[in-house]
């Protein structure tokens, strides 16, 4: 079973380092679901200060990369075949939440869609869908 702690390692020992400079936390994981916490930073600001697409991208294809780890039940290579990314809004608060699920996984493809939202307000934020390759 998946708990927060071994996809915390799982991050660790596999993402690459400018992925973990997003300093993100597994709140919670099972087979349905991750949710990550990434805490809002300077180094993730683009002009005016707000959190850059970039950075809320690969908050969302991490997050759905651990659901699909954990739905897998192990850590899997997953490689990411397809993402669309939609911003509503731009961040402020401390945080940013998002929720992860697999919507269908099969023997080779995993399809997963991510919602965003302001730790302190709840306001969404952005959305995201994926396709994932498990060779």
């Amino acid at each position: 079973m998946m708990t927060p702690e071994i996809a915390q390692k799982i991050l660790q020992d596999n993402f690459a380092e400018w992925v973990l400079a997003l300093d993100l936390t597994v709140m919670e994981i099972d087979s349905e679901h991750a949710l990550i916490r990434m805490p809002l930073a300077r180094h993730l600001a683009r002009i005016g200060g707000i959190v850059s697409g970039q950075a809320l991208a690969a908050l969302a294809d991490t997050s759905m990369v651990l659901a699909a780890i954990a739905h897998a039940g192990s850590f899997r290579p997953f490689a990411t075949t397809d993402l669309h990314t939609q911003f509503l809004r731009p961040v402020v608060g401390t945080a940013i939440l998002c929720n992860a699920q697999v919507i269908r996984a099969g023997r080779a493809l995993v399809f997963a869609k991510a919602g965003m939202t302001e730790e302190d307000s709840g306001k969404p934020i952005a959305t995201a869908s994926a396709t994932f390759y498990a060779p």
